[in-house]
């Protein structure tokens, strides 16, 4: 009769990726370290940190599928290639003082102040994006906060133009 050790169940963390080939030993996101934030009907929303980190540090790689089209959930490489990546850094949260900073040469996450525990992860969009897929008010309550975001080389679409004045006029009341 064979007889087969069994090893105790793994408590080794799951990479948020769906790829074989990226494992979080490499540096790559995992759910000991992250969580992905669902709304009820278990739509994507965001990325929470579940452990604590120091800011101006590394704290995950990226990865995806390059496609030559902007859309949700991509992250632009260049004028005309993006990273799709619907599982951890497209999913990022815009903020006007984000917690985080995707360099893009390098597909690293890198932290811009310290990381609590139960945080959302956020980026700053124009900081990546020539054009977004699409422009929105912002609500992120930061003091610095420029109320209608677009991409770093792209104007204020009619809504936002709009918006804006509308947000000057209650600024001089």
């Amino acid at each position: 009769m064979k007889t087969q050790r069994t090893e105790p169940p793994s408590t080794a963390s799951h990479c948020l990726y769906p790829f074989e080939t990226l494992q979080t030993a490499q540096g790559y996101p995992s759910d000991q370290h992250f969580q992905v934030v669902r709304t009820r009907n278990g739509r994507s929303t965001g990325i929470k940190a579940k452990v604590a980190f120091d800011k101006r540090i590394s704290i995950a790689k990226v990865s995806g599928h390059v496609v030559d089209e902007r859309r949700l959930h991509t992250l632009q490489m260049s004028s005309h290639i993006y990273l799709y990546d619907p599982w951890f850094s497209g999913l990022l949260m815009h903020s006007c003082d984000p917690n985080v900073f995707l360099d893009i040469t390098e597909l690293e996450l890198w932290t811009t102040q310290a990381i609590h525990p139960g945080t959302l992860l956020t980026m700053d969009y124009a900081s990546t994006e020539n054009v977004l897929h699409q422009q929105f008010q912002c609500h992120c309550g930061a003091d610095n906060c420029r109320g209608w975001i677009t991409g770093n080389k792209e104007p204020l679409n009619e809504e936002g133009q709009r918006f804006m004045e509308q947000r000057r006029q209650r600024k001089r009341v």
